[in-house]
């Protein structure tokens, strides 16, 4: 079979399956099976597969046609440029949290520069860290001295962010505690992309997200705040004061999450829209000087 009868079949395949961008997945699995770039492919896509490839790439389109999620079968999913190793341990890093590593970004860079002598011993905390994503993206482009650590209840999540951190060549310290159980050590900020989807809603998401994603890093209870809460409240003690806190949000949680950390004793409370034009990212500005509400 060529290249291009391969494709082709892929496509047919993963459209009638109903998958909904079944071009882009029959690509992907492909070039993933053959290792071959678009270019090449349109240079010479009579070039023939070998038995091994032919079946793998088989095997691999009758698992997407199960909604088997594409990253799962090619292992890997790329996230501010860089590549990072998932599984079904792991949330598939999405397009949306770069929002939020870009808004860190931001505000790190601030805070660097308000610096007068450029040697400040700066961290960064992860909360629900899960493939660790977020902060080994920070970390490899910030540009300045930066520790960081991940926090996860998960091991197996723990061990898949640290295969990502000696694939990426960074330190980075993972940890396994629920929540702020064993964390120790205050932060320049506090960064998390906690579980948020309403408990009900669970069993609404795509085959995808509901069967094969881990359900504990998408419940977030009742009303889907009660990481919000847990974090807000119990992370003022790990923030320096002049601290940042930052969350992924859903799209209609905003103003919730917003008052959380202004009766916490947070101001400067900024909300991030993403390319959607949808809230994403609320931000906020510890003060110790505030009693908490």
């Amino acid at each position: 079979m060529t290249l291009k009868a391969a494709y082709e079949k892929g496509i047919r395949q993963l459209e009638q399956s109903g998958i909904a961008e079944y071009e882009l997945d029959a690509w992907y699995l492909l070039e993933h099976v053959t290792g071959i770039t678009w270019a090449l492919y349109l240079l010479d896509s009579k070039k023939e597969l070998d038995a091994a490839q032919e079946t793998s790439y088989s095997a691999l389109l009758e698992k997407r046609t199960h909604r088997i999620p594409l990253q799962h079968l090619t292992g890997v999913q790329e996230f501010m440029g860089l590549d990072f190793q998932v599984n079904e341990h792991v949330l598939i890093p999405r397009q949306d949290t770069e929002i939020l590593v870009e808004t860190a970004l931001e505000i790190l860079k601030d805070i660097w520069q308000s610096y007068e002598e450029k040697t400040p011993k700066m961290n960064v905390l992860d909360m629900c860290t899960g493939s660790g994503c977020i902060v080994l993206s920070i970390l490899k482009l910030f540009g300045h001295p930066l520790s960081g650590i991940g926090v996860d209840i998960s091991g197996n999540a723990l061990e898949t962010a640290r295969k990502n951190a000696e694939n990426l060549n960074l330190e980075a310290v993972f940890l396994q505690s629920d929540l702020f159980e064993r964390v120790e050590g205050q932060f320049s900020m506090l960064i998390s992309n906690p579980p948020y989807i309403r408990s009900a809603q669970i069993q609404t998401l795509q085959k995808e997200v509901k069967e094969y994603e881990p359900v504990m890093a998408l419940d977030g209870g009742e009303d889907g705040l009660h990481f919000y809460r847990k974090i807000i409240q119990e992370c003022r003690q790990y923030l320096i004061s002049g601290g940042y806190l930052l969350f992924e949000i859903g799209y209609d949680q905003a103003s919730e999450v917003a008052k959380l950390m202004w009766n916490a004793g947070f101001r400067s409370i900024a909300v991030k829209k993403d390319l959607a034009g949808l809230d994403r990212v609320v931000s906020g500005r510890y003060d110790d000087r505030i009693e908490a509400r």
